[in-house]
């Protein structure tokens, strides 16, 4: 396997595994195809490493059912990696009672919501990696503060590796993070009329 080496070593006073094995941020934005996709494949490889996983998928609705969420279920609960809960704003969030007074809550309050059980989770460092998916939206809509964001996973404790998709990342969520991927769409069958299909997009 690879391994690739690093252009120039900063005067950080970081010995090489220190370096090495800072947690990062990665964000993967862009019209393309694939930030999720990439995402939930970076959480397999922490699976393997028995690391737990939280996702929070912001934004997607409760009736989509995406594959990588019962394989990685299916995964956590087997006993041979690490852990991996699963968080849906379109369930309303998991720790959220149901029986909420004043009705169901917006999608604004429930992103901001979900925002602030990842702020609780870093604080208590309950995973290693942290998957928000599709959380760039709820930034570039302006329901979450990108500078707050910006803040809370910089000062972040522990060794806490977290990876935000969606299209539109703000450019100072992209400024601060180590690891930015832009997926660009060269070709898409949509193009050509043909909507999605089983296996492929979920």
């Amino acid at each position: 396997m690879p391994k690739g080496q690093p252009e120039v070593v900063p005067q950080d006073g970081l010995t090489t595994r220190q370096r090495r094995n800072r947690p990062l941020v990665a964000v993967h934005t862009g019209v393309g195809k694939g930030k999720s996709t990439a995402a939930f494949g970076l959480a397999l490889r922490a699976w393997n490493q028995g690391w737990p996983i939280g996702v929070f998928q912001f934004v997607k609705s409760a009736k989509w059912r995406v594959g990588e969420e019962r394989a990685l279920k299916v995964l956590g609960d087997s006993g041979e990696g690490g852990s991996v809960t699963w968080h849906k704003m379109g369930e309303g969030w998991s720790w959220i009672q149901r029986n909420v007074q004043d009705g169901e809550m917006g999608s604004e309050a429930a992103a901001r919501e979900g925002w602030e059980q990842v702020k609780r989770d870093l604080a208590a460092e309950t995973y290693r990696l942290l998957v928000l998916d599709e959380f760039a939206y709820p930034m570039h809509w302006g329901w979450v503060d990108p500078a707050e964001v910006v803040a809370v996973l910089r000062d972040r404790p522990g060794t806490q590796h977290v990876v935000i998709t969606g299209r539109n990342a703000p450019q100072q969520l992209i400024d601060a993070a180590d690891l930015v991927t832009d997926m660009s769409k060269v070709k898409h069958p949509m193009d050509a009329g043909q909507k999605g299909q089983k296996g492929i997009e979920w």
